[in-house]
């Protein structure tokens, strides 16, 4: 069955999420605590995509656009039941119909899955040191 992609509105935050805590504690920082707040509002803030199929939500891409300089998807997760049926890649993939004159770039920590889809490497992120 292929996913329905779609735009996140403020009436998914319950669905999206449960989804975020049945990942668990690698996903703490969003949905636990004052966390919750400051992701809904990231979430309110963002382009975020989210793949249903039927009526149950299977995954997410949370997205920034950069004016013209490229979109970003800075968040991505599928559910694991739905993993390998190529829903991540067509979440970040939305962005190219949304914004056919950008860049998108993914970042994250999973890079042996976005060299699986042929992605390239380009550049890298760093944390700036507080003194």
């Amino acid at each position: 069955m292929k996913p329905i992609i779609r735009r996140y509105t403020p009436e998914d935050a319950d669905r999206l999420f449960a989804l975020i805590e049945r990942e668990g504690e690698e996903w703490k920082d969003y949905w636990r605590g004052d966390g919750k707040a400051k992701y809904r509002n990231a979430l309110d803030n963002c382009i975020v995509y989210l793949a249903f199929e039927g009526d149950t939500l299977c995954g997410y891409a949370r997205c920034r656009d950069d004016d013209g300089f490229g979109i970003y998807v800075l968040d991505l997760l599928v559910d694991k039941e739905y993993r390998g049926k190529e829903y991540g890649r067509l979440l970040m993939e939305q962005t190219y119909v949304d914004f056919p004159n950008d860049t998108a770039y993914v970042t994250g920590d999973v890079y042996p899955y976005y060299e699986k889809l042929g992605y390239n490497v380009e550049g890298k992120i760093y944390i700036v040191n507080r003194k």
